[in-house]
């Protein structure tokens, strides 16, 4: 879900983060802890303690929902796995401005409340993006940590893990986003030059959000190749942060496109232009990586493959059976169809293993593990295509499974899969999406690929019934079990009473293995973040909204 722009020279403008006259001030990702009702399950006595619970009201046993639709005969579990029950740390996601334009930390007396809070809930550690865009956005290869430095030194203080997200994409544009970050000034002004270094679309809609994987190995950014800036970048951090990596910093979650994603940015939902559930369009139509399509199809011994992607994919917001390419028995399954999704994946899988290649070259020996994110595109899952996916860039169908290739990839490096929509359910989603379906492959996928695997929310939730199914996806009932989850994300809805009580819970569940489901059924805090299929008369439906 990234910003599209029709023309290249329209990027967005930094905007300045307004100071608020209280540093206290409960913003949108942080809270005074002092100003929180105090539940019966959490009390508080200081940053370094743990909570003790007493007189916690008893919450009915919840009744764990299964979707029992048949799954495709490729994505089952060949035998049931054996039940293991392990601790799963929990991390909580920082607000998206953390550390403001100005490079400090944003309302630090607030941050140190909301620390000690999830201290004291017994949460692991917390998870910040490290912005390009902040960063270094003075010029190529001048840096400042400062506001990271002092979000490092309180995370210290009390007692916690901080995972670093090293963010080389924008933010704006996407769900959730409450604050507008670009990339780096003097990358947009190369891109105001040469428009073909971002992602393009059939119809020539350039995407800023990322540097199109085409040229990662051009020096197109003033001498450098994108992967030589992206190198710099991780060293810098590491010379700057030698001393907590692998204490303090125990994870580096290495961002590899769109929302820090390994995929191709195939629904921007920014200015309308893509809708939940369309299919999304192919992003190969910048220069860069229509000749490298041409060269592919040349050394097949078809030219004609290589004049530009599928004419007959369709449009952002259609219908897998609306397309010639994606219906049941269309193009996709075709040797051209195959060939042109095996170039397209192929190449952002080549992406990832040369970003993740120099990511290991620069943090091995420090302690600190590396993980790298895939997203959960569980929309069309059912259908035979997985058109959704396709577009994305991961070629997985009824006949071709397209996390195996990526889960042993991720393990070529010594890489932990995180993966997303985990606490997603299958009676929530349209007839053709099965986010439980997807989670199960990808648990397999890295089970055979011997990788880790750790997972986040895709979206929002406070519900018992979101917390509930990542308990039951955490175990290793079906291929891997969780190795750690991190929870999207910390604003001052998560301090609400009854809120704050299922997170504590949940986090206390996840410590004793996913064993407690003493969480409520219903979404009594009334998010606005469901997913939900409007069903009309006519079982043709075609209509999705967040409600």
């Amino acid at each position: 879900m990234a910003l599209t722009l029709r023309s290249s020279t329209s990027f967005i403008n930094i905007k300045d983060i307004k100071n608020t006259k209280n540093i206290d001030e409960i913003s949108s990702g942080m809270v005074c802890f002092a100003q929180i009702k105090q539940t019966r399950g959490l009390r508080i006595r200081n940053s370094m303690q743990e909570a003790r619970q007493h007189s916690r009201e008893r919450i009915s046993p919840l009744e764990m929902g299964r979707n029992d639709e048949q799954i495709e005969k490729l994505h089952r579990p060949s035998r049931p796995h054996k039940k293991t029950d392990s601790r799963v740390p929990v991390f909580v996601m920082l607000p998206l401005d953390t550390v403001t334009i100005g490079g400090n930390l944003n309302k630090p007396r607030a941050m140190n409340a909301s620390l000690m809070a999830l201290k004291s809930a017994g949460v692991e550690g917390v998870m910040v993006d490290a912005w390009w865009g902040l960063v270094e956005k003075d010029g190529p290869l001048k840096y400042n940590w400062e506001g990271y430095a002092e979000l490092v030194n309180l995370v210290q203080r009390h007692g916690l893990k901080l995972q670093v997200v090293m963010s080389f994409h924008q933010c704006g544009g996407n769900v959730g986003d409450s604050c507008s970050i670009p990339l780096p000034p003097w990358v947009l002004e190369e891109m105001s030059k040469n428009p073909d270094l971002v992602y393009t679309d059939r119809s020539g809609r350039r995407n800023p959000e990322y540097i199109s994987l085409g040229c990662d190995s051009l020096p197109v950014l003033r001498g450098r190749t994108p992967i030589q800036v992206y190198s710099d970048y991780m060293r810098n951090f590491r010379e700057r942060f030698q001393d907590y990596l692998g204490n303090v910093i125990e994870e580096i979650q290495v961002g590899m496109g769109p929302c820090g994603e390994l995929r191709y940015p195939a629904y921007p939902e920014s200015n309308g232009t893509w809708k939940f559930p369309g299919i999304g369009e192919f992003q190969c139509y910048d220069k860069y990586m229509r000749a490298s399509l041409k060269a592919s199809a040349e050394a097949a011994g078809n030219k004609d493959w290589g004049k530009g992607g599928p004419h007959d994919s369709g449009h952002y917001n259609q219908f897998p059976e609306d397309t010639g390419f994606f219906k049941k028995d269309g193009t996709w399954n075709t040797e051209y169809g195959k060939f042109f999704l095996e170039w397209y994946s192929g190449k952002l899988i080549e992406h990832g293993d040369k970003i993740l290649s120099a990511a290991r070259g620069v943090f091995q020996g420090t302690g600190a593990k590396l993980s790298g994110k895939i997203a959960g595109i569980h929309w069309h899952y059912r259908t035979r295509s997985h058109a959704a996916e396709l577009t994305a860039g991961y070629y997985n169908t009824r006949h071709h499974d397209g996390y195996l290739p990526l889960a042993r990839m991720l393990s070529n490096h010594g890489v932990v899969l995180n993966f997303t929509c985990m606490e997603m359910r299958d009676r929530e989603q349209p007839e053709h999406a099965s986010p439980e379906g997807l989670v199960r492959q990808v648990k397999m996928a890295t089970k055979a690929a011997g990788t880790e695997l750790a997972g986040e929310n895709a979206l929002e939730r406070y519900d018992g019934g979101a917390f509930s199914q990542v308990l039951a996806t955490s175990r290793s009932d079906s291929g891997n079990a969780l190795s750690a989850f991190t929870y999207l994300r910390m604003n001052k809805n998560l301090f609400e009473a009854e809120n704050w009580r299922n997170m504590v819970e949940f986090v206390k569940s996840m410590k004793e293995g996913g064993r407690d489901t003493r969480l409520p059924e219903v979404d009594t805090t009334r998010t606005d973040l469901y997913v939900r299929f409007i069903k009309e008369k006519n079982e043709q439906s075609k209509e999705a909204a967040l409600v």
